[in-house]
This record gives structure tokens, sequence and C-alpha cells, in this order.
């Protein structure tokens, strides 16, 4: 861990030679915009929520990637066929807990695939990542009503507790698995007002993964990609409009190099 910048460059590397396909059961509000994401950092991504195809799907896939943003009874099934099928198989899973601790369905199905799948990284915000601890409340919808600060109080406890690496997004990402600690630098204010940037940080964790088997580092060095991409297209925006078309500019265009230099970590 002692080298997290230049491991962010090689795991880009990596996806960029190996183009990984990635597995996503995700919302409807997000399909677009977090393939097109996957597929400007070099991965390459599936859309398959049918339950009839799911199992089958997941085989050919380096990660499977859940998000319950637009979430009905058959999808939770298919999340869990494919879950289940993906920890047979040893193949990553992520999890995005949109909204969760918002609604009992949201909250509901987010445990029961923590409980049902091996889970390797949760990604959210910290309102959606505390709602995943009993007695903890969650957010207003899927927007958080805590800051990173407060989920960070809990966040090594609850990473324990769940047996997975917890991704918590915000004006500064952190990550932990319990024991190691990372916080990620970066990234801009017009993130935010752009719907899906989060579903797609989760997107890219699940890119990473399929090239890193470390959770801890590929969630870290996936989050700093996605700021240094999301630093230099915001730089350059007018707004939310131009700042995401920049954004998957950012991605496909930013070199290993590149990378290397703008990434801003924090170890303990």
């Amino acid at each position: 861990m002692s080298d997290l910048a230049g491991k962010t460059a090689d795991n880009l590397r990596k996806i960029r030679e190996n183009t990984p396909l990635i597995h996503n059961i995700t919302n409807f509000v997000v399909m677009n915009i977090t393939a097109n994401v996957l597929l400007a950092c070099g991965a390459s991504p599936v859309m398959a929520h049918a339950v009839n195809e799911v199992e089958e799907m997941v085989t050919f896939a380096g990660a499977l990637v859940l998000n319950i943003g637009t979430l009905t009874d058959e999808w939770v099934d298919a999340m869990l066929l494919a879950g289940r099928r993906a920890t047979e198989l040893g193949r990553p899973i992520v999890l995005d807990p949109v909204g969760a601790g918002a609604t009992r369905l949201r909250t509901g199905a987010a445990k029961r695939i923590l409980a049902e799948t091996r889970v390797s990284v949760v990604r959210g915000n910290a309102s959606e990542i505390l709602s995943l601890s009993d007695g903890i409340s969650g957010g207003k919808g899927v927007d958080a009503s805590h800051s990173v600060n407060e989920a960070a109080k809990v966040a090594s406890d609850l990473a324990r507790s769940l047996r997975t690496t917890l991704a918590i997004t915000g004006e500064v990402d952190l990550v932990t698995d319990g024991e190691r600690v990372i916080r990620i630098y970066g990234g801009h204010s017009l993130m935010p007002l752009v719907t899906g940037t989060g579903c797609s940080a989760t997107a890219l964790v699940g890119a990473f993964l399929a090239v890193d088997p470390d959770p801890v580092s590929a969630a870290a060095t996936a989050l700093a990609f996605f700021a240094a991409a999301g630093k230099l297209a915001g730089e350059k925006a007018a707004g939310p409009g131009t700042f995401m078309m920049l954004l998957l500019d950012a991605l496909y265009n930013l070199a290993p190099q590149e990378v290397e230099d703008g990434c801003h970590f924090e170890t303990n």
C-alpha cells in the first residue's frame, strides 16, 4: 500500500490492456452513463438483469456490479441469483446500496445481498453505508444526510462486522476493510450535480476489481482515478452539462502517468 499512486496507474494499464467484462445489474437512471464510463476507462460493460440469464452472464464477467437504485422484487431476485453464482465462481462483487435507509425495500435488499453473497466492496455515500449498521438511520432518498467524517467514526467496525471493504464517497473519499484506512482527495464540486457520478464510481470499482484482487487497493485506486478525471473535467466545464461530457473525455484520455501524478492519498 506504500505506492498507491503507482498502483492506480498500473491498474488502469491492466484494464486498458485486458478490457474486462463488467456485468452490471443497475438502475434505469444511470445505465447509459455508467456504460459509457466503463467504456471510456477501457472496460467492457454489459447491462443484463433478466432472471433467466444473469447466472449465465456472470460466468463471462470479471466483476459483478449490483446497484439497487430502481428496485423491483424481480430485480432483487436477479441480483441474488447473479450474486450467488458470482460467489460460487469467485468473481468479485460490488454493491451500491442506493437510497438504503430510506425505505424498507432498499435497506432489506442491500442487507440480503450482503448476507447471501460474498460482496468485495460496498460503495455508497455516508448515509447509505451507515444504514447497513443496525440502529443507524439512513439518508433522505438517495442523497446523504451524514458526512464522510461521521461515517468514518464507525466505518472500521462496520467493515469488520459486514466482512467487506467499504468505500464511502463524498468531498473526501474513504476506503476501509476494518484494518486499513485510506482517504482519497480530489474530484470537483460539480460531481454531485450530475446524476450518476456515484453510480459511475461504483462501476469503476468493479473494473478495477477485475484486475486487482485486493478490494482495498482496487477501490482506492478506482476512486483516485475517478477523482483525477473529475478534477480535470471540472477545471474546463462551464456547468453540469459540459462537465459530464468532459468527464468521459478525461476518463478516456488520461494517461497512466498523468493519473499517477494526480493522485492524492492519505493512509493510516
